[in-house]
């Protein structure tokens, strides 16, 4: 046992629930940070469905590495897979993660499940915006996700175009910009 990495590449980053020892900000190569899974929970419903964030095949991926000192490693993991996996649309990997100054470590990420009933796959932007637009579920508004994750992207320098054009949209929408 040793000190454990989590990789976040959406909410996690900006609402970790979880202490860490630090965070680095990080890149993971082979898969894609993708509004690609339908929120039947969280964010949705079934019968009323969100979109959230999900690591998706092909290129790379920026984000952020947390390290979880290892006494806090099976706390850590129990909080995680209770908030990732309830409807186990992502399966939780491990995968090398560069940290920002050189050093590669193996981090714990969620990864989509393609072959999931709640997989999106890629939609249109406009397909997008009208299941974000109203959508809520048990974690709150599908909009306000959208707007703090891209909010949060921005703040750290990461240039996600549909997530800009998304918070522009519903920030228009509802008198909030980003």
């Amino acid at each position: 046992m040793a000190d454990l990495w989590v990789f976040g590449y959406g909410s996690l980053m900006w609402r970790p629930g979880f202490a860490f020892a630090e965070s680095v900000p990080a890149r993971l190569h082979g898969e894609h940070r993708a509004l690609c899974v339908f929120s039947f929970v969280h964010r949705g419903t079934e019968s009323k469905p969100g979109l959230v964030l999900g690591l998706d095949k092909g290129g790379s991926c920026r984000g952020v590495a947390f390290r979880i000192p290892e006494v806090d490693r099976d706390e850590v993991l129990a909080y995680l897979r209770a908030r990732e996996l309830v409807t186990n649309v992502y399966h939780e990997v491990t995968r090398p993660v560069r940290l920002a100054g050189g050093v590669t470590v193996t981090a714990l990420t969620y990864v989509v499940d393609r072959s999931h009933r709640q997989y999106a796959g890629k939609l249109r932007r406009e397909e997008v915006l009208e299941l974000v637009r109203d959508s809520a579920g048990v974690s709150g508004q599908n909009r306000d996700y959208v707007l703090a994750t891209a909010e949060h992207l921005a703040s750290v320098g990461i240039d996600d175009r549909l997530m800009v054009w998304l918070a522009g949209a519903l920030g228009g929408e509802s008198g909030r910009s980003v």
